[in-house]
């Protein structure tokens, strides 16, 4: 098999492998699949298309757990990978109730490509004025991308701590950041955000805690603890638009605390990172 082109590796956000069926890389705005000279069509049914097949599957599995599945317990249960780069390695398959719910007969991959783009925060940098953040949008919307520069930026200047749980932020190897995440900012991998959080604002003295995808009430808690002890927070969401940001209810008591000075709402998809609206949040009384 042929590589794909150097240009056509560009701008790829994700490779899908499923079995039985054609080999998917998808672009902003556009999915293409992988055909055996290394060319890409559009056309799935097209006879030239790399289909994978389950032992296919399998292999790549077992590679990712580094050729010991019972080594990766968590990967399996959870069913994600995080691999060098910070690409993150969906798993799609059987969940074994009997096996502490791991999935086993793994049908598909989904690998989510890390970007690096300096410099896409800079004009979020100037127009917060390095104030406190909520990066909200849909899936593939560029959410952590932004945050990963906001982060470079906001830590060149003051003190950070980055609770980076899935390594897919900093892409640290052997305790070195792969990504430029600010010459202060301290990284926190592999820790739950809540306590990630508690344990940075005990030891790290930050001003400023980044993290990504809150998620629930503990992560709430843990963030409204560190407001309360004068950290400021900058972090992201999955919501589209104002009215779906309120309807999470992890966001609501920290915006209704004031913990954010802006919320700020990606475009989607076939825009990624780039901006719709920034809009100032309301200070309670």
């Amino acid at each position: 098999m042929r590589l794909v082109s150097a240009e056509r590796q560009r701008d790829l956000s994700e490779i899908r492998i499923r079995s039985g069926r054609a080999v998917s890389f998808v672009y902003p705005g556009q999915i293409m699949f992988l055909k055996k000279d290394g060319r890409l069509t559009a056309d799935h049914r097209d006879s030239g298309c790399i289909c994978a097949s389950a032992a296919d599957i399998r292999s790549i599995t077992e590679a990712l757990c580094r050729y010991s599945v019972h080594s990766c317990p968590k990967e399996l249960r959870e069913g994600f990978f995080v691999i060098g780069g910070g690409i993150r390695v969906g798993l799609s398959g059987t969940v074994s109730e009997t096996d502490g719910r791991m999935i086993r007969d793994y049908s598909g991959l989904n690998f989510r490509i890390a970007r690096e783009v300096l410099g896409c925060a800079e004009e979020l940098f100037r127009r917060t004025d390095g104030g406190s953040v909520l990066i909200c949008g849909g899936v593939n919307s560029g959410k952590t991308t932004l945050l990963r520069d906001l982060c470079r930026l906001l830590g060149n200047s003051r003190k950070v701590v980055l609770i980076d749980e899935r390594n897919e932020i900093s892409a640290s190897a052997g305790g070195t950041p792969g990504r430029d995440v600010g010459v202060m900012t301290d990284v926190i991998v592999g820790s739950g955000r809540a306590s990630g959080i508690v344990s940075a604002v005990r030891t790290l003295s930050p001003d400023m805690i980044i993290c990504d995808e809150i998620s629930d009430s503990g992560d709430a808690e843990a963030i409204l603890g560190g407001f309360g002890c004068g950290v400021n927070f900058t972090a992201s969401l999955h919501a589209e638009n104002y009215e779906e940001m309120l309807s999470r209810r992890a966001a609501v008591p920290l915006i209704e605390a004031g913990v954010f000075d802006y919320a700020v709402f990606l475009t989607g998809s076939g825009f990624p990172s780039k901006i719709k609206e920034i809009r100032r949040l309301a200070k309670c009384c």
